[in-house]
């Protein structure tokens, strides 16, 4: 089926071959020697969705000739400097095939506007904007990530491979103040008190860390541009453009020109022009609620024009989406992020989804306790809103299995918990989050670990493991957005059911079966005679009363309809 799969990519990507790309085309009809087989259409759901996370210049080096700009060469901390990765690098391995062979139907990587030019201490060792979340202009790209043509060749591609593109964004505050990056103008930021966390006011109205200037998005007054900001643009040739384009807009929408306005609409223009379909907001509870609602219905209006020029292009009619990192929000909260002395409802400021921090320690909980909560929660108080869950991340010091010892229940925990799922690069390869010499979140963010999965057989085994089940998330939309229910204590088998108007899928999953011959029980679920795949095995069965019987070397099965 890898191979088939492939082969489909290659053939779309390069040959340009007639097929309808409307919404993804997906292989369900299992390896065989011809590719004249039938398929079928797979629904999109970004509640289901199987989301690869990755660090742009942590990722893969596609173009070295852009390693190094703004003369950023001074000696960092350790992992603390840009190491080479960028747009280039993450397009290559759409080609490649990696994310489809790993069932992601979604990439977010970090942003990749223009940083700050310099680096800074701030006791963590020396630092540059490697990271991407210190912005200095918000309408160019970083020459170390790439070029916007680079960008737009990414979107293009990810978008021919079926894999939707979410933008990291960052509205809540500038990068550091350096020698060569001066602070923004006093109406623009506030440089201090630096946030205590302890009640509504004092972690919006202050600035997350010492040195990191907080946008005023709460404030409605008429703002001048910077002038540092309007002689880059002379120098760059493009003064005149910028300032007709931000006319436009404020005629057009009836906007103060506050400093948040101006942002949503350099941010939208991403959107507008290469057609983004989401974005990852970042440090949402760090910013007046208000300007991500904002944020959302001007970054959907580009996305609508978007789609209004380029009808040939579009996927499907999936509107923009948006999912949020309040830091430390978890799906048992429900809808409301509480601060102690307010709670705020972000799903009603344009979020369809929000980060959930839960799933790192439910983890522990076992399969059948997590999955349970999690059908139950999503089908209570939080109908008809999504999570994305995680394990590990780029910032969250207290990742699961810091110590890559359970990788196989990982990726059994992640890929098969009822949301959408994030796999943070290199979750399914094993990367080593703990590199000696880096502090603090530094350690998390090392070079993705390609020569460990080309060398060694024990990580292409882990990521084979990774990429079953997300192939099996990703065909599924039971899976992640499905009703979990379960047939069998021991062995441990469960099933998933999804229905949206006329499409129905199910599925059913067993997990820590014996090796060898095994029983699955599938009554009440798949009645008699109905045949079965096994995804994992690759082998087709029968429900003979009520069982189906498998003979595989396997721990893991996945069952679906068989063609």
């Amino acid at each position: 089926m890898k191979n088939l799969l492939i082969a489909l990519a290659i053939c779309t990507l390069f040959l340009n071959c007639k097929t309808d790309q409307s919404k993804p085309q997906v292989e369900t009809a299992k390896a065989k020697d011809s590719l004249l087989v039938a398929k079928k259409e797979v629904p999109f759901v970004w509640e289901g969705a199987n989301v690869y996370f990755l660090l742009t210049d942590r990722f893969n080096n596609g173009n070295p000739a852009n390693d190094l700009n703004y003369d950023r060469s001074n000696p960092t901390g350790t992992l603390r400097g840009f190491m080479g990765g960028d747009l280039e690098g993450i397009t290559k391995k759409i080609q490649e095939g990696y994310f489809t062979d790993l069932g992601v139907n979604a990439i977010w990587f970090t942003p990749v506007v223009e940083q700050i030019h310099g680096d800074t201490d701030e006791g963590t060792g020396n630092t540059y904007a490697y990271h991407g979340y210190w912005a200095k202009d918000w309408t160019a790209l970083d020459p170390n990530f790439g070029t916007r043509k680079d960008l737009e060749i990414l979107v293009n591609t990810a978008h021919k491979a079926g894999i939707r593109v979410l933008m990291d964004v960052v509205m809540n505050h500038t990068g550091p103040v350096t020698d060569q990056d001066p602070v923004w103008p006093e109406d623009w930021v506030r440089t201090s008190p630096t946030c205590d966390f302890t009640n509504y006011e004092n972690t919006t109205s202050c600035t997350l860390v010492k040195n990191l200037p907080d946008i005023y998005t709460e404030k409605n007054d008429n703002v001048e541009l910077p002038d540092a900001l309007l002689a880059k643009w002379k120098e760059e040739g493009r003064l005149s453009n910028e300032l007709d384009e931000l006319q436009l807009f404020f005629e057009r929408t009836g906007y103060p020109r506050a400093p948040r306005f101006y942002i949503i609409k350099w941010l939208t223009d991403y959107v507008n022009d290469l057609g983004i379909d989401g974005f990852r907001v970042d440090t949402v509870k760090h910013a007046d609620e208000n300007a991500w609602a904002e944020l959302y219905k001007e970054a959907s209006y580009a996305f609508e024009n978007w789609k209004r020029k380029h009808p040939s292009k579009v996927l499907d009619s999936t509107g923009f989406f948006m999912v949020g990192e309040v830091y430390n929000y978890g799906i048992s909260q429900g809808r409301e992020f509480d601060f102690g002395d307010k709670k705020v409802d972000y799903f009603n400021y344009g979020f369809q989804s929000l980060i959930n921090f839960d799933l790192k320690t439910d983890a522990d909980k076992g399969y059948e306790a997590v999955y349970k909560k999690y059908s139950r929660l999503l089908r209570t108080k939080m109908k008809g809103l999504g999570v994305l869950n995680y394990l590990t991340s780029h910032d969250d010091g207290a990742p699961y299995d810091k110590e890559r010892k359970n990788g196989y229940y990982a990726a059994n925990i992640l890929l098969l918990t009822p949301g959408a799922s994030q796999i943070y690069y290199g979750d399914e390869s094993a990367r080593n989050l703990t590199i000696e010499g880096a502090e603090g979140d530094a350690t998390l963010r090392s070079f993705m670990n390609w020569q460990e999965i080309d060398s060694l057989p024990k990580t292409k085994e882990l990521l084979s493991h990774w990429q079953k089940l997300g192939q099996f998330r990703r065909n599924h939309p039971a899976v992640g957005a499905g009703r979990h229910k379960r047939l069998s204590k021991a062995p441990y088998v469960f099933s998933r059911s999804y229905i949206d108007g006329d499409y129905r899928d199910k599925v059913v999953v067993g997990l820590d079966l014996p090796k060898g011959k095994k029983t699955l029980l599938v009554k009440g679920f798949f009645g008699n005679g109905t045949k079965l795949y096994d995804a994992y095995s690759d082998s087709e069965v029968e429900v003979v009363n009520g069982l189906v019987t498998l003979e595989s070397n396997y721990d893991t099965a996945l069952l679906e309809l068989a063609d």
